[in-house]
């Protein structure tokens, strides 16, 4: 296998038109490009891992500047190319099998319609999973329009899909930053259609906003304030997002209530913990055909990403080291047998670095000097922030594509590191992620939605809350009998004895899963 080698420039070329020339060939036509893509076109125009079939041969128009309509006539939407929608049909219909609460909650609130008259609009990854929910919202009564939150994780055939279906998305895999942010516009400003939620995975516009890393509630709070007047709730998911509402709840900035996704049980053991664990794997695998055993990792953070992260690669036979900011993480990655350091402490020594901390520049350029020579280095974490790859666009390294989400940065010395996705999250830029488990952080927020949207007036302030205990039981319920599992219930006389209600909520706000 060839491949393309160039020392960095600002304005390189952007597209390349088969899979095969990937790798030994980039044209010279730029078009809209951002810094980020002039780096690593590859992975911008090249199908995912996680089978996409849109980009291998797709010309290198930009989708902005296409002029696209779908069976119906509509051209509100801009995706990469929207005759794959029957592929992306095919991949909503599959996702659709592992998603048993969503599908249930489909069936059982479509009579009453509780988001009839709720227009949302979502940031979220585009994939046959965010599908599966857009179309459970559309049918319990929302309108939405939707953009990607992350530029490499959208599936090109999905977001063709959506858009045949008559949901407005602005999406394709390979954004440009400028293109991020223009599909965010798109989705807000557009005549005649004010949101009242955000989904943000957040609910934050026209009524609510569904939104993923809080990048749609900045832009509307940056462009668009006068919005919120009309909000009536944002629901976020990530932790980056979730840090951003409470600082502006803290700053008094926060004009309408927030639903806190991310903090509930559901997200924090199932999406975080246990997917995690299993995608961990997957995107190292997809991207470096490596062998765990013996290898030497370090991972940055012990929430719990970093959890699952460590369980698996531990279970794999790697040598796992953790990095903790927090003494109680830091203490429980002790306890499972996990050695404790600083980064600086294992940098020279270790194969793998893999950040999980939700920060800024937890691995720097001083860091990425000395590490060792085809040191394989990841980002778990929401944000593309956590390692400085700004660091690295300089005149005397040079940048390689090995493959699509892979890049070797090349020291003038010759000592060379993998870097993955360009720091974004590696398991939805390289490989999938279980979709069972997406089921159940899709059903808490569509549940969180629609509590939302269906609130009296007065229940919620302009502040973050969580969701009720009660609802995270309701999730968990929905998916059980996917195992033929079967709960005991309390007696009468059981329930007394513990002070609840049979039917729960069972543990308190302050309970420790």
């Amino acid at each position: 296998m060839l491949s393309s080698k160039k020392k960095y420039v600002v304005n390189s070329s952007s597209g390349i038109k088969a899979q095969k020339q990937e790798f030994n060939k980039r044209p010279t036509k730029i078009g809209r490009r951002s810094l980020s893509r002039s780096i690593s076109q590859s992975s911008t125009d090249s199908y995912s891992s996680a089978a996409s079939y849109t980009d291998s041969s797709d010309d290198e128009t930009s989708p902005r500047d296409k002029q696209q309509k779908n069976s119906k006539g509509s051209s509100d939407f801009c995706v990469k190319n929207i005759k794959q929608a029957e592929f992306g049909r095919r991949e909503i219909e599959i996702a659709e099998q592992e998603m048993p609460a969503l599908m249930a909650l489909r069936k059982r609130a479509q009579g009453e319609k509780p988001l009839a008259g709720a227009k949302i609009v979502g940031c979220t990854h585009i994939t046959a999973q965010t599908a599966v929910l857009m179309e459970t919202l559309g049918a319990l009564g929302a309108q939405c329009r939707w953009a990607a939150c992350n530029i490499y994780s959208t599936l090109n055939e999905v977001a063709a899909a959506l858009a045949e279906s008559g949901f407005p998305v602005f999406a394709w895999k390979g954004e440009s930053e400028d293109d991020f942010w223009w599909c965010i516009d798109r989705c807000v400003n557009v005549e005649g259609w004010q949101p009242n939620m955000v989904g943000q995975i957040s609910v934050n516009v026209a009524q609510k906003i569904l939104d993923d890393g809080g990048d749609l509630t900045h832009w509307i709070y940056k462009k668009y304030p006068n919005m919120f007047k009309k909000i009536k709730g944002i629901v976020e998911e990530s932790v980056t997002g979730v840090h951003r509402l409470y600082q502006l709840s803290k700053a008094g900035k926060l004009c309408v209530p927030a639903m806190n996704v991310n903090d509930s049980v559901t997200k924090q053991k199932f999406d975080n913990l246990y997917c995690c664990r299993e995608s961990i794997l997957d995107g190292l695998k997809r991207t470096t055909d490596m062998m765990f055993g013996g290898k030497q990792v370090v991972v940055c953070g012990y929430g719990e990403v970093g959890k699952g992260c460590c369980a698996a690669l531990k279970a794999m036979g790697s040598i796992v080291y953790v990095t903790e900011i927090d003494p109680i993480c830091a203490l429980q990655a002790c306890m499972d047998g996990f050695r404790l350091v600083k980064l600086n402490e294992v940098i020279r020594q270790v194969d793998i670095v893999i950040t999980c901390t939700g920060n800024k520049n937890v691995v720097t350029r001083e860091h990425l000097d000395r590490m060792k020579n085809s040191c394989i280095v990841c980002n778990m974490g929401h944000s593309n922030t956590e390692i400085d790859v700004a660091s690295l666009r300089t005149p005397e390294l040079t940048w390689e594509r090995v493959r699509s989400q892979v890049d070797h940065v090349i020291w003038p010395d010759g000592k060379r590191i993998v870097l993955l996705a360009e720091g974004r999250l590696l398991n939805l830029s390289c490989s999938t992620v279980p979709t069972f488990v997406l089921s159940i952080t899709a059903t808490t927020q569509a549940l969180a939605l629609i509590e939302l949207y269906n609130a009296p007036e007065g229940r919620y302030k302009q502040d973050v809350y969580l969701l009720p205990k009660k609802m995270d039981e309701y999730v968990a319920s929905l998916h059980l009998p996917t195992f033929d599992a079967h709960l005991t219930e309390l007696t009468d006389e059981q329930a007394k004895y513990l002070g609840l209600n049979k039917n729960g909520p069972f543990k308190p706000n302050y309970y420790r899963y």
